[in-house]
Order: C-alpha cells, then sequence, then structure tokens
C-alpha cells in the first residue's frame, strides 16, 4: 500500500506553546473532562466525501486538487482501492476515531443496478479489513440518492414511484454496508426532498410518501438487527427552493405528525442552521429538550455567503454554547461531531486536509473545555432556574396542572390580586459570564485521572 501523505507523520499532542505547524495544541484525546476521555466525548470523524471524493470543482471550474484517484482513464474499482488506502492512511495519521460515507463515496456506480451492489459490497469487504488493521470506526453511512439524474425531482418525493423504488433499493443496500462495517448510525440526508416550485407540486402527496420511506426504513432496521440510531439530517434549500426537512422543529412536527417519533433522531449541520436563519446553539438546544439529538456535522459557513460553503468550524464561542447544550442534556449516545467540511479551491498541498482537520480538532477540544467550565459553574442554569422559578409552585405550578381557567384567572387580576412587574433577563451579564469562560477554560489545569 503506498504512501500518499508522505510528507506529514503522525499528528500528535504538543501543548498551546508548540512551535510544530501540524501538531494539537488543545486536542489530547487522553485528557479527562468531567470524568470521560477527550476523545470519547468529541467522537470525531472525517467525512469520505469532500476530503476524498471531491476534485475542488465549483460552478465556475473544474478540480483543483491533487487526487490521482479521480483522474480519468482509471480503472474505476483500482481508483476506489487507491482512495481508500490514502483515506484510511489519513485517518491513522491524524488520530480521529471515525469516517463517514455515503455508498457513492465509497465504491463507483456501475452501468447495471446489480454491478453498482457488487462494487458496493467490495469496498466493503476492503474498508472493513482497513478498520480491523487500524482500529477506525464507522460514525455512520448513508446513500447518495440525490446527485443522479434520476433523483433531479427527489427520491422518496418523487413524483415516479419507479424513482422511489430504485432509492429504497439503494438505501436498502447502503444500510446493509453500514451494518456490516458496524456503524455507529444510519443517516438520511433528503438532499433533494422538496420543490422547485408550487405549480408542479402536491406537498401533502410528497410528506405521505416520505413518511412511507421512512417508516420502510425503521422496518427495515428492526428486520435486520440494526442497533445504531436512524438520523434524519436538516437543511432548509439548496439544492431545492424549499426542503420538507427544513429545520429541527420541522423534522420533529414531521415526526409527531407520522408517528415516527423515537424511530428518528436528528443529525445537525451548522451551516444549514445558519441557512435555516437560526443559531447553531439554537438547533441543538431543541433537538435536545425535544428528544431527537443524534449527532453533529461540524463546519460552518460565510456570513457574506448566502449558501453552504462547509467551511472548517474556528470559533470556539459557537461550538462551546452547542457543546454546552450536548453536555447538559447526557452528551452523544451513538453520535458525534463529523467533519462535513471542504478545503478552500487554492488549498492545494496534500497537507492542507491536516492542516484543516488538525485547527477544526483543536476548536471542538477548546468549545468542549469551556462547555464543561460553565456546566461545573453551573451559573447559567442557576439563572435559568430562578428565571423560571415561579412556574414551580404556587399560581405557576396551578396553571401548569391545569387548575384555573381563563375564567379564573382574569377573577385573580381583575380584584387586584395580580400585579406583576418586568423582571431583567440579564442577558448582557450572562453574554460576559461566557467570555470570561472562554479565555480561562484552556489555561486551566487538567482534571486528575479518574481512580483505578
Amino acid at each position: 500500500m503506498a504512501e500518499f501523505f508522505t510528507d506529514v507523520a503522525p499528528i500528535r499532542f504538543e501543548g498551546p506553546d508548540t512551535d510544530t505547524d501540524l501538531a494539537f495544541r488543545v486536542y489530547d484525546p487522553d485528557r479527562v473532562v468531567l470524568g470521560q476521555r477527550m476523545a470519547d466525548h468529541l467522537r470525531m470523524a472525517v467525512c469520505y466525501w469532500h476530503s476524498f471524493h471531491w476534485p475542488g470543482s465549483d460552478v465556475f471550474g473544474g478540480g483543483t486538487f491533487d487526487r490521482p484517484w479521480l483522474e480519468a482513464g482509471r480503472d474505476p474499482m483500482d481508483a476506489a482501492r487507491m482512495k481508500m488506502d490514502a483515506a484510511f492512511e489519513f485517518f491513522t495519521k491524524l488520530g480521529v476515531t471515525f469516517f463517514c460515507f455515503h455508498d457513492a463515496d465509497l465504491a463507483p456506480t456501475g452501468d447495471t443496478f446489480a454491478e453498482s451492489k457488487r462494487n458496493l459490497e467490495e469496498l466493503v469487504d476492503l474498508a472493513g479489513q482497513h478498520m480491523e488493521r487500524t482500529g477506525v470506526q464507522l460514525l455512520w453511512g448513508t446513500s447518495n440518492a440525490f446527485s443522479h439524474p434520476r433523483f433531479a425531482a427527489g427520491a422518496s418525493t418523487n413524483p415516479d414511484p419507479e424513482v422511489f423504488a430504485y432509492a429504497a433499493a439503494q438505501v436498502k443496500n447502503a444500510m446493509d454496508a453500514t451494518h456490516r462495517l458496524g456503524g455507529a448510525n444510519y443517516v438520511l440526508w433528503g438532499g433533494r426532498e422538496g420543490y422547485e416550485t408550487l405549480l408542479n407540486t402536491r406537498m401533502r402527496q410528497e410528506a405521505d410518501q416520505l413518511a412511507r420511506f421512512l417508516t420502510m426504513v425503521v422496518e427495515y432496521k428492526h428486520a435486520i438487527g440494526f442497533e445504531g440510531a436512524l438520523l434524519i439530517e436538516p437543511k432548509p434549500q439548496e439544492p431545492t427552493k424549499h426542503q420538507y426537512d427544513y429545520d429541527c422543529a420541522t423534522v420533529h412536527g414531521f415526526l409527531e405528525r407520522y408517528d415516527l417519533v423515537g424511530e428518528l433522531l436528528v443529525n445537525i449541520e451548522v451551516n444549514h442552521a445558519t441557512l435555516a436563519g437560526h443559531s447553531f446553539h439554537h438547533e441543538v438546544a431543541y433537538a435536545v429538550d425535544h428528544g431527537i439529538f443524534g449527532s453533529i456535522d461540524a463546519n460552518r459557513g460565510d456570513p457574506q455567503n448566502g449558501w453552504d460553503t462547509d467551511q472548517f468550524p474556528n470559533s470556539v464561542e459557537e461550538m462551546s454554547l452547542a457543546l454546552y447544550e450536548i453536555l447538559r442534556g447526557g452528551g452523544f449516545t451513538t453520535g458525534g461531531f463529523n467533519f462535513d467540511t471542504k478545503l478552500r479551491r487554492q488549498s492545494l498541498d496534500r497537507a492542507d486536509l491536516f492542516h484543516g482537520h488538525v485547527g477544526a480538532m483543536d476548536t471542538l477540544a477548546q468549545s468542549l473545555l469551556v462547555a464543561a467550565s460553565l456546566l461545573e459553574d453551573a451559573e447559567l442554569e442557576a439563572a435559568r432556574d430562578a428565571r423560571y422559578a415561579g412556574w414551580g409552585e404556587g399560581l405557576g405550578a396551578q396553571i401548569l396542572d391545569g387548575k384555573h381557567s381563563l375564567a379564573d384567572l382574569e377573577e385573580q387580576v381583575a380584584s387586584g390580586g395580580l400585579d406583576p412587574q418586568p423582571v431583567s433577563g440579564g442577558q448582557e451579564r450572562l453574554e460576559n459570564l461566557v467570555n470570561r469562560t472562554l479565555w480561562r477554560a484552556v489555561s486551566a489545569p487538567p482534571d486528575p485521572p479518574p481512580a483505578a
């Protein structure tokens, strides 16, 4: 197996004062935070598609990256094996625990469905060998049911039932592959499950189709004994004008409407949250509070671009607030942080892929320390508790228990018994508290190791 990243040695933790360019300054996988290893808190993964299957192209120009397995004229299966060799070399040198894939990233599409299935099965066997050799695990798998022209009008929401059937067959095989590789989750990303114009669309019809498709996926999961979680990835638009899985609240309402709550969770992408007009913090908090939180696609957008740029995360403040909600909810179970990220097209060196991931991993590590400090200090929770204290006793508890009607409450107010006055929400004080924690968290001494 030829080495691809010849100029890069395995990345090590060297601390904040190191002069080594490619080294972790904050991410120490064995550092104990809140009683758990940093690596086990974060469960970080590399995505197969942007990192190894994307040539560095955009709508205005062709590929710019040095990816020999994508060169024209190569035997597709030989190229896929070369790509996989390079990918697992990258995973092990970077030191991540997990990776994620689409079926079309892992194996080339054949001339027939049967050939595509054979290709996938062969590459899954090879991936299993690499995983056994390296110890790298599969965070989740998924199926690309959006790139081929047959999916231009959607997959499960397509007006043509034959396209629905084709997508079902493709997802079945991708689920089988994920199950065989011991994946912790399976993701359903509705890349084109939406509409471009209402002039030719029946929304209720397409929603019913999507619900039927998801029900079939749930049934198949149980039939094969897959113990991982099924995840839906919300996205508001792009490539369609409107996606049916717009945001976490939309997905939650859909699951409630079609009796799928408890069967599917959400995989939240940072850039999708901001495209929906939300903060990432909001989407995570909603999912945690409503019991649908599953996993994260960690990236960011550019505030000057209204589309999905998939850049590496670099905001400790943004990720700290999200991690605070994750830790508050008990942390990940099957999920983790997948870097659904692209290099910039001008980042041409092979080592640039390491630079992007190393910086992102340090960002998440620093964010974890901040979130843990906020949780341990408990000032945010104390402020929340104090603000809503009235609902835990007296009048507030009686209202929630259904002991008062509108007429009862009107009578209390009219009799002069109630004269509520506004109370400060203290937003600025709490923002200052977060900023102070950002300043001090990384310089704090590490937690002692757990007792033997």
